[in-house]
């Protein structure tokens, strides 16, 4: 069955920075754009950032110029670099598969990781 596990969380100050990774097995990787989406309490969830196929990306207003999204279809990978963090950036952080092209919005998004939680200090 398909697998998404993210890895990489923690608890860092704000300025700091932190790598997200999610490795994905159980599916064809190259056929499948990436995400990232976040969702912090009492909050809906949000979408952070995508990359397409070929390596095409979408970053959220709220963090283009301090997140960068990439993979590696070689190893099966996305990641996720999170630059100068903001204690609004407290979440959990959620890796997708969305079949074929970059989405921004979850409901597009087939399969889901477990979320893992990145807190920012202030």
């Amino acid at each position: 069955q398909v697998q998404l596990v993210e890895s990489g969380g923690g608890l860092v100050q704000a300025g700091g920075s932190l790598r997200l990774s999610c490795a994905a097995s159980g599916l064809t990787f190259s056929s499948y754009a990436m995400g990232w989406f976040r969702q912090a309490p009492g909050k809906e969830r949000e979408f952070v950032a995508a990359i397409g196929r070929s390596g095409g990306t979408y970053c959220a207003d709220s963090v283009k110029g301090r997140f960068t999204i990439s993979r590696d279809n070689a190893k099966n990978t996305v990641a996720l670099q999170m630059n100068s963090l903001k204690a609004a950036d407290t979440a959990v952080y959620y890796c997708a598969a969305g079949w074929l092209f970059l989405r921004t919005t979850a409901a597009e998004y087939s399969y889901w990781g477990q979320g893992l939680q990145v807190s920012v200090s202030s």
